[in-house]
């Protein structure tokens, strides 16, 4: 790891919304929340009266009853992602993307062409505030954990590096909640036993940490606080997974709207994969609570696949089995992933057989290519809105 501060982690701010001030003069200043029945995203004017992400759009409007809802336009967020990213890869071919609107960037070897790590953070701020229109924070720092807090710290629309003399005067009085891997089921747990900041994890011994959280997280949380990540800026990796995800009002759902959500999300990821030529093994669900509280519910397959109703059947029995906690406990978003991708190639059987589901697979396709992706659904669809699809980083 290097001994300078050369790690910048860049995150647009209010993505979505950003976006929409940027491009309707009439929001600028405004709380803008886009989504109506499930908020996606707020402006920082919004987020000052409590909204957030996820939030159920009657909560959001209660809290802030002058909002401008619009709708979201997922085509104009992924044309300003592609022009920020293009700005990156400007400034340095060292580019790991974690979403459409963040990445870490590594300008360790730029120094004499391009001058100091905070000089070329500045610099990016102002390329993608004066060529696409948006404000960015940026984190700078010696290790790729520390560049994401500090740029988390800085937000919104701010630049913060933190020296590497520094580090831990900086993060040992954050709270536990900055640590990766501290939802609030950890951070109430660690707060039970008065251990409130990042300093006081430290303090306690690895062993201590692994006694109340167990190995895994034990380990890693005590790695974190002493900013012990020995991660590099990753270049051109394939994604590990596919998903697709959707956001629901707080309302109660039947299980064959649920049904018929997640139909329409196994059709657009397993359509992703096909034109990727991935195939993939591992099906999960993901769920967010009522609460806010998320699960995960996941199944591996012998072999892996592209079909859609393969992938779908998993994932309904996945979703059965979880009904009766939702039922219970509400859900406010449904989504559905394919991990251990691979890259398309599947074992042949020794004696061919024609496979009906494979051959409508590729009608469909072609049908969606030549016509738009609305051309053709199924009939369960037809009453239900299954939401905005959500921009992904393309494939590398």
């Amino acid at each position: 790891m290097s001994g300078e501060a050369t790690i910048l982690h860049a995150d647009l701010d209010a993505f979505y919304a950003s976006v929409e001030q940027r491009d309707d003069p009439r929001l600028r200043d405004r709380p803008v929340l886009v989504g109506g029945g499930v908020v996606l995203a707020a402006s920082y004017q919004a987020k000052a009266r409590g909204v957030r992400s996820g939030m159920g759009g009657a909560q959001a409007r209660r809290l802030c009853p002058d909002a401008v809802v619009v709708p979201p336009r997922m085509s104009a967020y992924s044309a300003a992602s592609r022009k920020v990213f293009e700005i990156f890869r400007q400034t340095t071919p060292l580019v790991e993307g974690l979403s459409i609107d963040e990445a870490f960037l590594d300008v360790g070897g730029l120094r004499r062409l391009a001058g100091p790590p905070a000089g070329i953070a500045a610099r990016l701020r102002r390329t993608v505030s004066e060529e696409v229109g948006l404000p960015i924070t940026v984190g700078v720092a010696r290790t790729k954990f520390l560049a994401k807090v500090a740029s988390g710290v800085a937000k919104p629309d701010g630049l913060l590096v933190v020296p590497p003399d520094g580090e831990l005067t900086f993060l040992h009085p954050l709270p536990v909640e900055r640590l990766w891997g501290v939802g609030p089921v950890t951070a109430e747990k660690l707060r039970a036993h008065r251990i409130r900041t990042v300093g006081d994890v430290a303090r306690l011994g690895e062993a201590t940490l692994i006694s109340l959280l167990g190995g895994g997280a034990g380990r890693h949380l005590h790695a974190l606080a002493h900013n012990r990540d020995p991660r590099t800026v990753q270049v051109g990796r394939r994604r590990g997974s596919m998903g697709a995800q959707h956001a629901l009002a707080r309302t109660g759902h039947q299980p064959a709207e649920l049904d018929a959500i997640l139909a329409g999300l196994v059709d657009r990821v397993t359509r992703r994969m096909r034109a990727a030529a991935r195939t993939g093994r591992t099906i999960t669900l993901r769920l967010r609570y009522a609460d806010y509280t998320r699960a995960t519910r996941s199944r591996t397959l012998a072999k892996a696949t592209a079909d859609t109703v393969t992938v779908l059947r998993t994932a309904r029995t996945l979703l059965r089995v979880a009904l009766p906690e939702i039922d219970r406990r509400g859900v406010t978003l449904i989504g559905v992933a394919v991990g251990n991708l691979g890259d398309g190639h599947v074992q042949l059987p020794l004696s061919w057989q024609p496979d009906p589901a494979a051959d409508l697979d590729a009608a469909m396709d072609a049908v969606r290519e030549r016509f738009g992706s609305a051309a053709v659904t199924r009939a369960a669809l037809l009453n239900h809105d299954t939401g905005p699809e959500m921009p992904m980083l393309p494939e590398l």
